[in-house]
């Protein structure tokens, strides 16, 4: 799912790769796929990556049914390898195909990942919405069944290279990281040490209480800011699932602890009915919580 149009990458080590990426290079880069934006550019909320809402001066092709607004996604250089990008694009249409309401990457010239300037890029619909009312119990059921069944789906088969959420990759990985860059101030770092060490003793034993943990192809990072909602009455009422750039391989929990970690503790009495109703759903489906 991806083209040879891989040009040479920015040759000016001391900036970052991202300083190269100027409104000029974002519309150029849509242009060399058949996409010719009409200046207007917005820059979206992200971590890792650059994406930007951009306007067309009309549909093309394949592109049609997203209308003429698009959101183009530069990834991070060196975080993701090309076959784990064309991997996400890959679940993300067998969602798509199972119609639960993900938004994915378009097919462009028979491909969805795309190379210009250097970078990487994909282009989707832009579907809009607002921040699910996590207090409305129909709210969360109506999410709670559609992440069931992207549980149902994810279980049909492994990931084959993006990485799994486990002891090593979330934790042992990360302090590797911090240790090896020399973040940790040498006053904290021995304390800090101590701390990873209880912690992650603890998180092991609650590995090895749940004895045979499953996992399955996740969204990965499933928090209220990646799924939007559209008010009933209007087309496509319901929640959409955004942004798999996270997915990885895991126990189905993960999914869920996203949203209590990203909600305050009003709403987190209604979440506790929202997975129960989900895993009553997911319990039809045979998918395990664990």
């Amino acid at each position: 799912m991806t083209d040879n149009n891989n040009q040479a990458a920015p040759s000016n080590e001391t900036l970052h790769a991202y300083e190269h990426l100027t409104p000029d290079v974002v519309l150029d880069a849509l242009a060399s796929v058949g996409l010719h934006g009409d200046g207007r550019l917005m820059a979206l909320s992200s971590y890792e990556n650059r994406v930007y809402q951009v306007h067309l001066e009309h549909s093309v092709g394949k592109a049609a049914a997203a209308g003429d607004i698009v959101v183009v996604k530069f990834y991070r250089p060196d975080r993701w390898t090309e076959v784990q990008i064309i991997e996400e694009h890959a679940f993300a249409a067998e969602l798509m195909a199972a119609e639960i309401p993900v938004v994915g990457a378009l097919q462009l010239h028979s491909h969805t990942l795309h190379h210009f300037g250097g970078f990487s890029f994909s282009v989707s619909p832009s579907r809009g919405g607002r921040r699910p009312e996590l207090d409305n119990l129909e709210v969360l059921e109506w999410i709670g069944r559609f992440l069931a069944r992207i549980h149902t789906v994810g279980s049909a088969k492994p990931f084959t290279h993006r990485p799994a959420l486990d002891l090593q990759t979330f934790g042992y990985a990360s302090r590797d990281v911090l240790l090896k860059g020399g973040y940790l101030p040498l006053d904290m770092e021995s304390r800090w040490l101590k701390a990873f060490e209880e912690a992650m003793l603890t998180a092991q034993a609650v590995f090895e209480s749940a004895n045979e943990v499953k996992t399955l192809r996740l969204h990965g990072d499933c928090h209220p800011g990646n799924i939007l909602w559209t008010p009933e009455g209007m087309p496509g009422a319901g929640p959409h699932f955004v942004d798999l750039d996270d997915a990885r391989s895991g126990p189905a929990v993960q999914d869920y602890g996203c949203w209590f970690q990203a909600t305050g503790r009003k709403a987190r009495g209604s979440l506790v009915h929202w997975s129960m109703a989900t895993k009553n759903s997911a319990s039809s489906t045979g998918v395990s919580l664990r």
